[in-house]
């Protein structure tokens, strides 16, 4: 286990033969991402599909890839969560602990505190967001109107910050050391997936949509005075 202390330095550790294995899932959940993502592009590009197959063809073969890429991104992604993996933990003078006794996990009162900030926020958000537009749409990835309003308001794409901040919390709840480092390229996904959406909703809506993107960021909120 990695300890962090309060100067936030990391000790230093060594994997034995079994710990590498141990991290299989891990690896397979992040190569499963990566490989899921030309389905998840594909499934965006409702014009192309519907002009090469019909209308009416093409609009089920895209929300057929749109089920199939969502919900195995949805699925990889929390793989990345749950894989066995090295554990951290940060130092704090009371190391009290809450047991989970039907998973038999221990997580450091510390870690539940940090992780409330990110979690529950970005459960909300999510949520918000995939009632604002359905769960049919969040499903098959084909938009229907361009939603302006409530939590559209502040991002373009809340769906992706709420998952984004949900990821952080989760990772510090189960104090999951690879999928803390994984952030980063995490972000870089969601990026790609966020900028592959708007180009196709930017054919399908036109001025609508770019109106819309120029008036409101992408992940990160305004700050407003």
């Amino acid at each position: 286990m990695l300890r962090i202390d309060g100067t936030l330095i990391y000790e230093l550790f060594h994997l034995k033969q079994h710990d590498v294995g141990m991290c299989i899932s891990f690896i397979l959940s992040m190569v499963g991402l990566i490989a899921i993502l030309p389905v998840y592009f594909l499934s965006l590009e409702h014009l192309k599909l519907q002009r090469r197959y019909g209308k009416e063809k093409g609009v089920i073969i895209g929300d057929i890839l749109g089920l199939i890429s969502g919900w195995g991104f949805f699925l990889l992604w929390a793989g990345i969560w749950i894989s066995p993996q090295p554990r951290f933990y940060v130092a704090f003078p009371l190391e009290l602990s809450v047991l989970l006794p039907i998973v038999n996990l221990s997580i450091p009162m510390v870690h539940l505190m940090m992780c409330i900030p990110f979690l529950i926020p970005g459960a909300w958000i999510a949520v918000k967001a995939v009632r604002a537009t359905t769960l049919r749409v969040a499903e098959t990835h084909r938009t229907e109107q361009i939603v302006t309003t409530g939590i559209y308001s502040v991002v373009r794409h809340p769906q992706y910050l709420g998952g984004l901040l949900s990821h952080l919390g989760v990772s510090l709840l189960l104090s999951a050391w690879y999928s803390m480092l994984f952030t980063p390229l995490m972000l870089a996904l969601v990026y790609l997936i966020s900028k592959k959406e708007e180009q196709e909703l930017a054919r399908e809506f036109g001025n609508e949509y770019e109106l819309y993107r120029n008036s409101v960021p992408m992940l990160i909120p305004r700050i407003k005075n």
